[in-house]
């Protein structure tokens, strides 16, 4: 019978908390606040570009690995790029250098999301392709580029498109149409 009588009182708390919590809701200045801060993080696409990112997205933390494309051992920047495109069915080259001649060309102000930025080696004075990453957003004309990287975070990484980017860049190409 105490048996009962507890479960019977158990599970009329659990009733009473659970109709309790239904009818909470944040304070209006609260929802205002967090509509605000909501409104404020950049959409990374709403087209087609949409999935492979988030795609790309995954694979941050992967380890940087010259001459790789393997997402087991670790990605260089074009290996990184090749195997995102090629898993949505895109015929991409496997180099950084082949990059700059594939896709159509567009110019920077006109780059949209999941563009390929191509960029020179790590010495900018050298106008020579060595490096490529894809937008990943673009807010307020700040420009986030995802790739993989073998300098301070060794692999793949969100990076803003700042001053030391911007002085390697050398084009931008459009892969998705």
């Amino acid at each position: 019978m105490k048996k009962t009588f507890f479960i019977l009182l158990f599970l009329s708390l659990m009733a009473i908390t659970g109709k309790a919590q239904e009818s909470i809701s944040l304070p209006a200045q609260y929802q205002q606040m967090m509509e605000k801060i909501l409104d404020k993080i950049p959409v990374i696409s709403t087209g087609p570009a949409a999935q492979l990112l988030k795609f790309a997205q995954s694979m941050i933390g992967t380890p940087y690995r010259y001459a790789s494309s393997n997402p087991n051992k670790g990605f260089d920047c074009s290996g990184f790029v090749s195997y995102v495109f090629s898993n949505f069915g895109f015929k991409v080259p496997r180099s950084s250098t082949e990059f700059a001649h594939t896709g159509i060309p567009v110019k920077l102000e006109n780059a949209k999301v999941g563009d390929v930025l191509i960029f020179t080696g790590t010495n900018p004075r050298v106008r020579k392709v060595g490096h490529v990453g894809i937008i990943y957003s673009i807010d307020n004309g700040e420009i986030k580029f995802i790739h993989s990287t073998s300098g301070k975070a060794n692999g793949v990484t969100i990076t803003n498109f700042d001053a030391y980017y911007k002085s390697r860049y050398m084009k931008a190409v459009s892969i998705i149409e």
